[in-house]
């Protein structure tokens, strides 16, 4: 039987000083992901993100950060999938990024609202053309029978748009902000006593900082 409680690593690469954070956690986090991508760290952009449904039951995915704007973390997906349907319905959510490389975590929870439009088209004439194309096709977080089906309704879309040399946007597809709330560092040391530094938005804007046990 596999000894899963045996599974540990020390951490000892580095330390978290309340002292040296700057005042706002976004700027923070913009020094921390330029670190992480000067270790190059595989998909340093992925987070976790967790939505919660009219239920009350939350759900996790990885989703890609694909930018910051007026000190909002911006990512895009398919606005009918699962957590499309649940950020409409409930805009608080949660992202974690884990950088094991640099035994780092952040952890950021706000409320998401969509991007606008145009800030959408931006990014969707960026992708490529056959991500473009996946954006129709794919019908998100619905039941296919397989892989030919998918499949297929990629072809459609490519037979579709076959003279189009400039997709449109789906009307489908877009952007989300994350504006964030609260925001914690978390690095890594030795014998399970981590450094937590989070962040906090008081009503007036500011942020208040705090050291967490761990």
């Amino acid at each position: 039987m596999r000894d899963y409680a045996g599974i540990r690593s020390e951490y000892l690469k580095a330390e978290l000083d309340i002292r040296s954070v700057l005042p706002n956690p976004v700027d923070q986090f913009e020094i921390w992901f330029e670190e992480v991508l000067n270790a190059g760290v595989q998909e340093p952009n992925a987070m976790t993100l967790a939505s919660v449904s009219n239920h009350g039951k939350p759900s996790l995915r990885i989703v890609l950060l694909k930018g910051i704007e007026e000190k909002k973390f911006i990512f895009y997906t398919n606005y009918n999938s699962k957590k499309g349907r649940e950020l409409e319905n409930n805009s608080a959510c949660a992202v974690n990024f884990f950088w094991p490389a640099l035994e780092r975590q952040v952890r950021i929870e706000g409320n998401a609202e969509p991007v606008r439009h145009m800030v959408s088209d931006e990014y969707y004439n960026s992708r490529p053309r056959n991500a473009q194309i996946g954006a129709w096709a794919s019908p998100q977080s619905e039941s296919i029978a397989d892989r030919a089906r998918l499949e297929n309704l990629v072809k459609d879309v490519e037979d579709k748009f076959k003279d189009v040399e400039r997709l449109p946007r789906p009307p489908h597809w877009g952007g989300y902000a994350l504006d964030p709330l609260r925001i914690e560092f978390w690095q890594g040391r030795t014998s399970r006593l981590h450094d937590r530094i989070v962040y906090t938005k008081e009503p007036n804007g500011s942020w208040s900082i705090d050291r967490l046990a761990p």
